[in-house]
């Protein structure tokens, strides 16, 4: 191929063919900041931050300009540098510059180019302010229409990669506003809770529903004996918050944070992913033997079953009845874990810590109480748990190591994988294998199910068998998957399917990234491979090889899928309306 070349600011550049300013740039270690720009997701030069001079009478968006031979192009001229500031300014003359108490002071990309543009507060304009009220009712998202500056990336992420689009721009000129149709909340359209709009967003305009205060309330109640759980994908991000590298694993530090905040047991939720394989895989199999529903699809992510619900419920029987791994922790805790330790189950509050928005709405399913009590009574995310580390002053980098508390703290390589997308499908397929055949894997590492393909397919022989698997990461791919195999294109035995793309370690409670980072790094597989690490240096990695997991069947359970295990692990599904 036939490289085309520009110059940039004096400087010779070579791209491929249909690269953009933008990229030759960054190509060329020449810094043109963006606003509106999401990689691969929002490039449509809507906030003009990015203009450039290529000659002729009009500036030009860098993001969505086309490289040519010869091209050239300069990005820091007086008249440059007046249009960007003059767009910011535009930008804030509207905006609620509330920003000491924003949720996104100091990680804002709107403040960072005001601080790196020089635009300060004396604006040269003064727009007609808006006073929105804040959309609240939805349990996982909250939407801010004062802070929201119309660059449309929670409309991308929303539309072109869930596939969903229950947000949009309505309205026009200074009443504009991005949001449900016909003033409707999030609560009221079919909105599956990911928090991708969140991640996405730059500013403040989107953030989860914290729940942090019930926590602390909970925590001073002297009545109550408070279990906290985190999520393999927790440990491989939190540490952002912090300011270590993307992709420290941080598991020993999380725990003594965790134990320091007040808790009174620290267990892991990785313990509860060894637990779902064990359901999950028993019943895998007999529905494999005797004919159930193929393919079974897993049922973890709350925000893809609820995206079933609403847009794919004919595939409803072939959701794994399992619950997700921290409800089915939530349901132990309050009763083996109860019943051993002779405390009043009603005494016992199950906080999570998730990657995921999505599990705020999971946790107050009325689906998801046993024996009239919740199995978890409140989630709060990766980035509201590193608010309450730095609300109690806790210094984190500097805290040692510690282990999670026996009992229910005890897990395998194959629990914490479940944070990647693929890392169900491989957990189960290592315990399933050797169920099968009863014979000892040589090697546990399914690589045809790892990376961050949206779909990913293989055949793993199993015993006599050659079982057909997928592995889908975002709504976006699941409807591609799903209608594949709607069509009778495509034949599985069992799939995995997670909300977000590339699984947990990117749910929409995760750290944010900035736009900027995003160019260069893809946090799917930095976050991911901190995960597969830490499996790598487990002493047990399956799950079935768990001891607390053997102990918690002989002394409580009984069998996998039996009685007492489908009262406390397992739930049903209903079809939602998709409008």
């Amino acid at each position: 191929m036939e490289l085309i070349t520009l110059t940039i600011d004096g400087v010779d550049v070579q791209v491929e063919p249909g690269a953009t300013v933008l990229e030759a740039a960054r190509q060329a270690g020449i810094h043109i900041p963006t606003l509106c720009y999401l990689k691969g997701k929002n490039e449509i030069g809507a906030c003009r931050i990015c203009c450039v001079d290529v000659g002729g009478r009009a500036l030009q968006a860098a993001c969505v300009l086309p490289v040519s031979p010869g091209m050239k192009v300069r990005t820091n001229t007086q008249a440059v540098r007046a249009a960007r500031k003059l767009n910011l300014e535009l930008l804030l003359s509207n905006h609620e510059k509330k920003c000491l108490s924003c949720v996104r002071s100091q990680n804002c990309e709107l403040q960072r180019l005001c601080q790196e543009l020089g635009v300060t507060d004396e604006v040269a304009f003064e727009g007609k302010r808006t006073d929105l009220p804040e959309d609240t009712l939805s349990p996982s998202v909250v939407r801010d229409p004062n802070k929201c500056i119309l660059c449309r990336r929670c409309v991308a992420a929303c539309a072109n990669v869930q596939k969903i689009g229950v947000i949009g721009a309505v309205g026009r000129g200074f009443d504009t506003v991005v949001g449900p149709a016909w003033d409707k909340s999030l609560s009221e359209v079919a909105c599956v809770n990911c928090g991708q709009c969140i991640v996405a967003c730059p500013v403040g305009a989107l953030r989860e529903k914290s729940e942090t205060d019930e926590v602390w309330k909970l925590l001073d109640d002297p009545e109550k004996v408070v279990i906290v759980q985190p999520a393999p994908a927790v440990r491989a991000a939190l540490g952002e918050e912090f300011g270590l590298l993307m992709g420290t694993s941080v598991t020993g530090k999380m725990a003594a944070a965790l134990r320091r905040l007040g808790f009174d047991k620290v267990f892991d939720t990785d313990f509860a992913a060894d637990l779902t394989i064990m359901e999950e895989g028993t019943e895998f199999l007999a529905r494999l033997q005797k004919g159930g529903p193929l393919p079974m699809i897993t049922s973890c992510s709350p925000g893809w079953i609820k995206y079933c619900e609403h847009y794919y419920p004919d595939f409803i029987p072939n959701l794994s009845s399992c619950k997700s791994p921290h409800q089915m922790m939530g349901a132990i805790l309050k009763s083996y874990y109860a019943e051993k330790n002779h405390i009043d189950p009603e005494k016992i509050a199950v906080v999570s810590v998730m990657p995921c928005t999505a599990k705020k709405y999971e946790s107050k399913r009325p689906e998801l109480v046993v024996d009239g009590l919740p199995d978890v009574d409140v989630v709060i995310t990766t980035r509201e748990l590193a608010r309450m580390i730095k609300e109690a002053g806790i210094r984190f980098n500097e805290l040692p190591d510690e282990d999670f508390d026996d009992m229910l703290g005890e897990s395998t390589g194959a629990g914490v994988i479940f944070g990647a997308t693929g890392g169900v499908m491989e957990a189960a397929l290592r315990t399933v294998y050797e169920k099968v055949t009863g014979k000892s894997l040589d090697k546990v590492d399914f690589h045809q199910v790892r990376g961050v393909e949206g779909v990913k397919e293989a055949t793993i022989r199993v015993g006599d068998t050659d079982v057909r698997v997928a592995v889908a990461s975002g709504t976006g791919n699941a409807a591609r998957l799903l209608d594949s195999i709607r069509a009778g294109e495509k034949q599985y035995h069992f799939v995995e399917v997670m909300g977000c793309p590339g699984g947990c370690v990117t749910g929409g409670g995760q750290p944010i990234v900035c736009a900027d980072v995003l160019m260069d790094v893809d946090p799917r597989q930095v976050r991911a491979k901190a995960l597969y690490a830490e499996d790598a240096g487990k002493a047990i990695r399956k799950s079935h090889e768990n001891p607390s997991i053997q102990k918690l069947y002989a002394d409580y359970l009984g069998a996998p899928n039996g009685e007492r295990a489908h009262h406390l692990l397992h739930t049903t599904y209903q079809a939602k309306p998709k409008y």
